[in-house]
């Protein structure tokens, strides 16, 4: 039964979906602000609902906070058009974002989509590392290298960056990167894959020969390059 903490500052919310997630079997941990949310987090907390506009410590606050300390899967939910808000906290390291309002049913989508990638890696921790050029990527350990420094990357980083090393050369749509790495079919102006990959960029070490790892093929997708 997975574990997930719900911070939001909106109590009949929270009861809602409280009721909805119980009834689908999620244990289901409650918090009303920032400050309290980061009080509840713990090691078997499974995925954290986190709502960006709440007292004390908003949302993009907590979630910069947490990522201290915490890889556990974060799905931001979000006001309808809040589209900054959605770049933001993809960039603050957030796996995934829905707008409210939203459905029971997009909402579990969601978080069972999350929950397969996290549940997936942690059944994998024999799996033989998986290496290219100057990059190493554990799956087992959750952990990736690159020149032999310990990169720093969210769930969702590591999972992009495993698709890329599997696939060198290759060219891969942002279609095919959603449904693979998010668990979603790709919809009109949604850039979470963009700003995953754009976070991913930032946190590799530039190769030796100073060209790009990742190349953006425009209107196409994303490719790691091959040395040449």
């Amino acid at each position: 039964m997975a574990h997930i903490l719900l911070i939001d500052d909106d109590i009949e919310l929270t009861s809602l979906l409280k009721e909805v997630l119980s009834l689908e079997g999620f244990e289901v941990s409650e918090a009303n602000d920032g400050e309290a949310g980061l009080a509840a987090l713990s090691e078997d907390i499974n995925l954290i609902l986190l709502d960006v506009m709440m007292p004390k410590l908003n949302g993009m606050d907590t979630l910069k906070r947490l990522r201290e300390k915490w890889e556990t899967p974060v799905l931001m939910l979000t006001a309808k058009g809040e589209e900054i808000d959605r770049v933001l906290g993809l960039e603050l390291g957030a796996d995934d974002y829905l707008p409210k309002p939203f459905s029971d049913r997009e909402l579990l989508a969601r978080i069972k989509a999350i929950l397969r990638r996290t549940q997936s890696k942690a059944s994998n921790k024999n799996q033989d590392a998986l290496v290219y050029q100057d990059i190493e990527v554990f799956p087992g350990k959750q952990e990736a290298y690159c020149q032999g420094q310990l990169l720093d990357l969210t769930t969702t980083e590591f999972s992009l960056l495993s698709h890329f090393i599997v696939n060198p050369g290759q060219t891969l749509t942002k279609e095919t990167l959603s449904l693979d790495v998010l668990g979603k079919r790709l919809a009109a102006f949604d850039r979470a894959i963009d700003m995953h990959v754009s976070n991913l960029r930032k946190k590799l070490p530039a190769r030796e020969d100073g060209k790009s790892r990742i190349k953006t093929l425009r209107g196409r997708g994303y490719l790691l390059i091959e040395e040449d």
